[in-house]
């Protein structure tokens, strides 16, 4: 059994064959998906997924791409909704920042901000965080422990190999893998994998982006979560069934509404 812990199966490439997607991914042993929150304006593609199967759930968040968008009164909206599970994704994201000095300081400020407020938000609310992290680490574990994140918890989405970050495993983070893993320029994650602590592994596939090897350049979809065990076992010295097993039991530790599936 796997979970995928961050799939974006409201996306609008799914629209035509969702249907066939999940029952695919469920045919090949995932039995969990999460819709993480980016964009408010998929939400009701993913409430409606998450009313339909009973293996999918979802977030409410605002990605830093989309910080504009951020409303806490739509947040409030659907955080009581008996599938929404966690809070995120958010975070901090420097990669695209404005070219000029002025606009690139108060995009920072502001990123920084609304990250914030969602965790604060999620503690109030008492939900796990999905966070997400480019180019921004040390900006971002420092929030997260400032604000004691830890009360809540949650997963680093896509974890950028930064060592930096691997202590917010003692802060009640978990480290979601996926098929990044498999590229061949990943060297840097393969280095640090050994490194995280086991009970705090997860896998995601981030769908439909960042398709595992022997699949690149397709679309990525949940059952592809197969490749990234199997990579993460080669360099774990585990079997697949053991890193399948490890990982589906952290995700129901951190997710806890999944402990349901089976």
């Amino acid at each position: 059994m796997i979970i995928d812990t961050h799939c974006h199966l409201d996306n609008k490439k799914y629209y035509e064959d969702i249907d066939t997607v999940i029952k695919n991914a469920v045919n090949h042993g995932v039995k969990g998906f999460l819709i993480p929150g980016a964009d408010f304006n998929d939400l009701p593609q993913a409430i409606k997924l998450a009313e339909k199967y009973k293996e999918v759930y979802f977030a409410v968040g605002i990605h830093p791409y989309d910080i504009d968008m951020f409303d806490i009164e739509i947040m409030e909206k659907y955080v009581n909704h008996p599938k929404c599970i966690a809070i995120g994704e958010c975070g901090l994201d420097y990669f695209r920042l404005p070219e000029n000095e002025d606009e690139k300081v108060a995009n920072i400020k502001k990123q920084k901000e609304v990250f914030i407020s969602q965790i604060e938000f999620a503690k109030k609310v008492k939900k796990p965080l999905i966070i997400h992290i480019r180019d921004a680490s040390n900006d971002s574990r420092q929030i997260l422990v400032d604000y004691n994140a830890k009360e809540v918890g949650g997963v680093l989405h896509c974890y950028n190999a930064s060592e930096h970050l691997l202590p917010l495993s003692e802060h009640n983070f978990y480290f979601g893998i996926g098929g990044v893993l498999t590229f061949k320029n990943a060297k840097k994650l393969v280095n640090v994998l050994p490194k995280i602590p086991k009970d705090k592994l997860i896998i995601e596939t981030d769908a439909p982006y960042l398709t595992p090897h022997p699949h690149r350049g397709e679309r990525n979809e949940p059952y592809y979560t197969v490749f990234v065990a199997a990579k993460m076992a080669e360099l774990l010295d585990l079997s697949q069934d053991d890193v399948e097993n490890l990982t589906t039991n952290n995700a129901k530790k951190l997710f806890k509404e999944f402990s349901s599936l089976s």
